[in-house]
């Protein structure tokens, strides 16, 4: 095993893709509470690449702190190669995976090693590799905190109020906005588990991979618009947010809820006047919840789509494949 240096993906200024450098970095040390991990692949998520440009679509106040360089990266699966003194559960040899410290930027998973906190980490489902256990935990959890259990009461930096999922039965109609990218995908699966009806909205491109996760309806964005179509559903998931948000109230019965993954423009009066809730929450780090995910991944009932893979020293094309979007599933990077 490595004792002083390792390849990792770092930041050293911000800016597009082409700031992204592969080189030598120092060799990390697990402290208290903590595992070393060998990494075998890393999840590329959203937060990575608002990072990567510093912010810049984050209101000033909501804005993280970190120091550069940095090593961006939150999902990881890999190997345990050393665990702390204090540290129960784990032992070297297990396989695992994990969203590490989020909200914070210091994961660090875009590198060889990690030095992981166990409690954001879950033994890896055996009936899947590392490749798809790398794509699960972020976005897997951030549909689980949003649509079947909040796990925590740290408050959202884009509301004041908790969020509280709404329980999902047969009785309930859940349209997924975005439903083709990785909390889209996961969010569908986790609807139906709990035996709701689904509604998909994506690009014609997805139609057939939604439909084969379970989606019970379809719309092709491109052609209709979902509040000319639907009404009277129970959730709203709007997995892709922004100014466009706000049309799909429209599409809610009178006591629905709208989940914005990423804050949207809302108008109080408006809502109030449709008699709907607009509610979300950041996702955070939570090992017992992708724990909970694991058995799922592992039964087969949810399952990891990949879009693509890439080397860890190819993250710069990583990033450049998600500035492309009309992404299905998740992007991975692979560690040798």
């Amino acid at each position: 095993m490595p004792t002083h240096t390792m390849r990792a993906v770092r930041l050293h200024e911000h800016g597009g893709p082409d700031v992204l450098r592969y080189e030598e970095v120092p060799f990390p040390e697990p402290g208290p509470g903590e595992v070393l991990v060998r990494v075998h692949a890393v999840g590329v998520n959203p937060p990575d690449w608002y990072l990567r440009d510093g912010m810049s679509n984050l209101p000033p106040e909501t804005r993280p702190k970190f120091d550069l360089p940095v090593i961006p990266g939150t999902d990881l699966s890999g190997v345990v190669e050393a665990v702390a003194a204090d540290v129960d559960g784990f032992s070297v040899g297990d396989e695992v995976f994990g969203l590490l410290r989020f909200p914070s930027f210091d994961g660090s998973a875009y590198a060889e090693y990690v030095a992981a906190r166990a409690s954001d980490l879950a033994l890896k489902p055996a009936g899947i590799d590392h490749v798809h256990a790398a794509g699960a935990p972020m976005a897997g959890l951030t549909a689980w905190q949003f649509l079947i259990e909040l796990g925590h009461d740290h408050p959202s930096p884009f509301q004041a109020a908790r969020h509280r999922p709404v329980p999902l039965g047969a009785d309930t109609t859940v349209l997924i906005n975005g439903a083709a990218g990785g909390v889209g995908h996961f969010a569908l699966q986790l609807a139906k588990w709990k035996g709701a009806h689904v509604i998909a909205v994506a690009s014609g491109a997805h139609e057939s991979f939604l439909r084969k996760l379970g989606a019970d309806e379809f719309i092709d964005y491109t052609r209709s618009r979902p509040e000319e179509l639907v009404h009277d559903v129970d959730v709203v998931l709007d997995a892709v947010g922004g100014p466009g948000s706000r049309r799909l109230l429209r599409t809610l019965k009178r006591g629905g809820s709208q989940f914005p993954v990423f804050f949207g423009e809302f108008d109080e009066e408006e809502t109030a006047r449709l008699g709907v809730t607009v509610t979300g929450t950041q996702v955070r780090s939570n090992g017992a919840q992708l724990g909970e995910l694991a058995r799922l991944l592992d039964a087969g009932t949810v399952r990891v789509a990949i879009d693509s893979t890439f080397a860890l020293a190819d993250a710069r094309a990583a990033h450049e494949r998600a500035a492309r979007g009309h992404i299905q599933g998740k992007i991975v990077l692979t560690v040798v």
